[in-house]
């Protein structure tokens, strides 16, 4: 007969192996989706039209922030701990406000950073978040940092990955402002509703008493995937 202690360890250790293995999934989607890229299709549609066109690049903004996992992430970290919709919505509006300004900053005064050291620190601005909520700074140095600065400067570095792969794309200068800003709606638009499918999930898993047994696992999880993305990037960067 298995022991209730035995069997508690390793409820334990599968519901890690579960959360680890969920990370290892996203990560492992495509080599496309890990270069922090737009779509192929996409790729190829951006290159070709010149002229105005807001309601596609609304749309793009949206699709991509709906499907860039790794801003998913962060903003799951983010809002992980906050319950107030006044919290998560200063902690929001600080992560798109740096988001928004280095994308189109970035784009338009034509300032790029090599893609894979980029994707790279976006990887390790998951592993912080992580970090933070664990509270893996106040154990180790016995300070807190200031969450919503980090949010704010990570922001800009999220953004910075954006605009780098707009401008090896070579996107055409004619109607690019009114392009890029409204790409720009459009990224606010999925975040808003990649927030909403987020708070609605985590919601639910709050009323349930494995919320407090599982968030350190959670949050080991995250940390594990920002670890993953981090590495995949920097081998990409010194094998390319």
């Amino acid at each position: 007969m298995v022991s209730p202690l035995f069997h508690s360890r390793w409820l334990a250790i599968r519901s890690r192996l579960g959360w680890l293995a969920v990370s290892l999934g996203l990560l492992a989607i495509s080599g496309e989706v890990l270069a922090h890229a737009v779509a192929q299709g996409d790729k190829g549609y951006i290159q070709e039209i010149t002229g105005i066109h807001l309601m596609s690049f609304i749309y793009l903004g949206a699709k991509h922030m709906v499907t860039g996992y790794d801003h998913l992430l962060f903003l799951l970290g983010v809002i992980f701990f906050l319950y107030r919709m006044q919290h998560i919505a200063i902690y929001v509006s600080l992560f798109a406000l740096g988001h928004s300004t280095t994308m189109l900053l970035g784009v338009y005064f034509n300032v790029g950073i090599n893609s894979y050291l980029i994707d790279a620190i976006i990887g390790l601005s998951i592993v912080y978040k992580a970090l933070d909520n664990i509270g893996a700074y106040q154990r180790w140095f016995g300070f807190q940092p200031n969450t919503k600065a980090a949010t704010l400067i990570f922001g800009f570095f999220h953004g910075f990955g954006l605009s780098t792969k707009i401008i090896e794309y070579d996107i055409s200068t004619d109607g690019l402002i009114p392009n890029l800003l409204a790409f720009n709606v459009g990224v606010e638009i999925g975040q808003l509703i990649a927030l909403a499918m987020i708070l609605i999930m985590i919601s639910f898993w709050r009323k349930s008493d494995s919320f407090f047994r599982h968030a350190y696992t959670a949050n080991v999880a995250m940390m594990s995937a920002g670890f993953l993305l981090f590495g995949y990037q920097l081998t990409g960067y010194f094998v390319a």
